[in-house]
């Protein structure tokens, strides 16, 4: 934390040279420049007043008023419930895309000592929402004022605010599953889908991509072992579901090590283990419950059966019942290879090719997927660590922090991205499906010369 404290305010002065000259270029590179104290100054206040899913109403109502106030055409409140929309236009209606960012925070209690800490107790944006929040309207104001200076393009920015990335309460609806049940795409004729997540794993100043799948799916189970109470000095007069659910626990992971093919990830965690009230009672249920993640839809489809399999062998060699509940989550998100190929150039002509980093899939998840899964889509990682701190400060924590410099390298990568592909898509009559996924692809976005890409940040 105190390391983080010291860029603060120190993001401010860095920016003098940090940006190359690039088509569409200068007048942009000045705007963002010029944007910076901006940037800083609306995250700190989304990071001030963060809300929980399906609950963000102030910052529902924050984003629909930056949004009228920079100017854009027009603003949409109430998708999904509490999410925005904001719709910049150009030359012609067609092509169209979007540029997502969620809305929501986390029940994590933020520790003291940061200026512009959290005040909503026991509510933190420790998953970067506030910083992907922050970039999606400093790309939405950079277009428009490089609109107002004469710039324009050909087609239509929509700029998505998505609540309840995190997952809607139980009960509920939301998140992006909601915002593609309601036609979002569909009604505005959405070709493509941008999207990043900060990354405390990469420096500020650095993007990381995959071709094809970046994060897993992400399901929940639910197990009861039902056996028999008794007393915990006669165990052979019940059935003990404690003893049960542990030889469960450990099978699980057979699974992982001898069904599936090494080469196919799969994660199989359990995280919660209740059973019994006193330390000398048996008791009759326990209950587990825990989450699958996977990259293969064709593996994710087959691990709950396996796992069923296995609770019924358990618990049937020894008298007991069980109950096993499967909740299927967001799925793989799998980026567009065609669309990453396209755009990747953007990313590396405002960063320079060795900050342009290709990156291996992880286990963790995203809803975007269900975006994906309907249109091309590129969601990328942006570095948000100090380049000389080296420790990294985990996502999901009190201790997540993001470098402040990292939001002007949102911006001017998620801008560049944006024009590059309604200029290449100015002939484009619709949206389109995702591409098909080859199993690999080789090579990279090809480098220009050296941009002299600065920002402040050591290179």
């Amino acid at each position: 934390m105190r390391r983080f404290l010291s860029f603060i305010g120190f993001g401010l002065l860095v920016f003098g040279s940090w940006v190359p000259a690039a088509e569409p270029g200068t007048d942009l590179d000045a705007i963002i420049r010029q944007e910076n104290a901006w940037l800083v100054q609306t995250r700190r206040h989304l990071h001030r007043h963060p809300e929980l899913s399906n609950r963000e109403f102030a910052t529902g109502k924050y984003l629909a008023e930056q949004l009228r106030a920079m100017g854009m055409d027009e603003v949409v409140t109430g998708i999904a419930g509490t999410g925005v929309l904001g719709i910049l236009r150009g030359r012609s209606p067609r092509p169209v895309i979007a540029v997502r960012a969620d809305m929501d925070a986390l029940p994590v209690d933020e520790p003291a000592g940061i200026p512009f800490r959290s005040q909503n107790p026991g509510v933190m944006h420790a998953c970067g929402h506030d910083v992907h929040m922050t970039v999606a309207l400093g790309t939405a104001r950079t277009l428009i004022r490089w609109r107002d200076r004469g710039g324009s393009w050909p087609g239509t920015v929509i700029f998505l605010f998505q609540p309840a990335e995190e997952g809607p309460p139980p009960g509920e609806k939301g998140g992006a599953e909601e915002v593609v049940r309601e036609g979002v795409l569909k009604k505005y004729h959405i070709g493509a889908i941008l999207g990043l997540h900060s990354s405390p794993f990469h420096p500020a100043g650095v993007i990381g991509y995959a071709r094809g799948p970046l994060l897993a799916s992400a399901d929940r189970f639910e197990i009861l072992v039902k056996g028999k109470q008794t007393h915990g000095a006669f165990p052979h007069q019940g059935i003990d579901p404690i003893y049960l659910g542990a030889q469960i626990v450990t099978m699980l992971q057979s699974i992982v090590s001898r069904r599936v093919d090494p080469r196919d990830p799969v994660v199989i965690s359990v995280g919660v283990f209740e059973a019994g009230r006193r330390f000398n009672i048996i008791p009759a249920v326990a209950r587990l419950e825990g989450t699958v993640r996977t990259l293969n839809p064709k593996t994710r489809k087959q691990v709950p059966v396996w796992m069923e399999n296995l609770v019924r062998g358990v618990t049937e060699a020894h008298g007991a019942a069980y109950e096993f509940h499967y909740d299927w989550g967001p799925p793989v998100t799998v980026n567009d290879a065609a669309l990453v190929d396209e755009l990747l150039p953007a990313a590396v002509e405002a960063l320079g090719q060795d900050r342009v980093q290709p990156v291996e899939p992880v286990m963790g998840a995203e809803d975007f997927a269900f975006y994906a899964r309907e249109i091309p889509g590129f969601y990328f990682w942006l570095g948000v660590r100090p380049p000389d701190q080296i420790a990294i400060t985990p996502l999901h924590t009190p201790e997540f922090t993001a470098d402040e410099r990292s939001l002007a390298v949102g911006v001017q990568v998620m801008t560049r991205m944006v024009l590059k592909y309604l200029n290449d898509h100015a002939g484009d009559s619709g949206s389109m499906g995702p591409s098909p996924q080859p199993g690999s692809a080789s090579g990279g976005a090809e480098s220009p010369t050296d941009s002299g890409w600065g920002w402040g940040l050591p290179r």
